[in-house]
């Protein structure tokens, strides 16, 4: 090995700040990139009141303190490609957990993904999402607040995290999210929904029931449809959409900033 090369070798922070300049489907639709990004990330683990241990991967903002941000994972679990989100939401100022709910098992097929998914128990999904959005908020790096973000099965849980605990604002990519008025009644902060009008799972039937019972539940919501698949916003699948998917993002990073600060 030439010594004066192995000298001036970039670190792994610095190669992390290197990657941060990248635009944000550039490093979502790389996997070898996503794998870099999500290395820099710190893992975590909390101890429930249950007992149960669960783990994430925590994103540090470049100053503090900050507003917080809980993400779930779509139904591959927590993969490099979420982990990624978090680094993304931590480069945007906000002190990020994406949490695992599967267990550290990552699907790699389809047929594996919806087994896996299968197994999660909304019991202790819930009881995972409240210690964690405890944890945050009370992070010595925190302001106190926080907001979630889930995408396919984590949009759902997104919302189900808002409903269990009390959050500042909520983000759902194309989740489930057939609750009634009575179910919604529970939010305590804004909801920011993207869905797709070509979404035959999340499709306009439940969409649209969505803001019907938001509306009776008197919550502040902004709902927005694209001429998009499900999964629009994931650049590693045939279904991504840029131009929506972009769209998305930059609606989410307004929301946010509107309501976190």
């Amino acid at each position: 090995m030439n010594p004066r090369l192995s000298a001036v070798s970039p670190t792994r922070r610095e190669v992390s700040k290197g990657l941060a300049s990248l635009p944000l489907a550039t490093l979502l639709g790389s996997s070898a990139l996503a794998q870099e990004v999500a290395a820099s990330l710190e893992e975590v683990s909390l101890e429930l009141a249950s007992g149960r241990v669960v783990t994430g991967a925590l994103a540090r903002p470049e100053a503090g303190p900050a507003p917080t941000m809980l993400i779930i994972h779509e139904w591959w679990g927590l993969n490099d490609q979420i982990k990624t989100m978090a680094a993304e939401f931590a480069k945007q100022g906000y002190l990020t957990l994406a949490c695992d709910l599967y267990g550290g098992v990552v699907a790699t097929t389809s047929a594996d993904a919806g087994y896996t998914m299968g197994q999660v128990k909304s019991e202790e999904a819930s009881e995972t999402l409240v210690g964690w959005a405890d944890w945050l908020k009370a992070h010595e790096g925190s302001t106190g607040k926080i907001g979630t973000c889930g995408w396919c099965f984590g949009g759902g849980w997104s919302l189900n995290a808002s409903l269990a605990t009390p959050v500042d604002a909520t983000v759902i990519y194309y989740g489930n999210v057939a609750k009634s008025a009575e179910e919604l009644s529970a939010l305590k902060g804004p909801v920011l929904g993207h869905f797709g009008s070509k979404d035959t799972y999340i499709n306009e039937e439940m969409v649209s029931g969505f803001k019907t019972a938001l509306a009776e539940a008197g919550k502040s919501a902004e709902i927005y449809t694209y001429n998009a698949d499900h999964a629009f916003a994931n650049p590693t699948t045939a279904r991504y959409d840029e131009e929506d998917a972009a769209l998305a993002w930059e609606r989410t990073t307004r929301f946010l900033k509107d309501n976190l600060g």
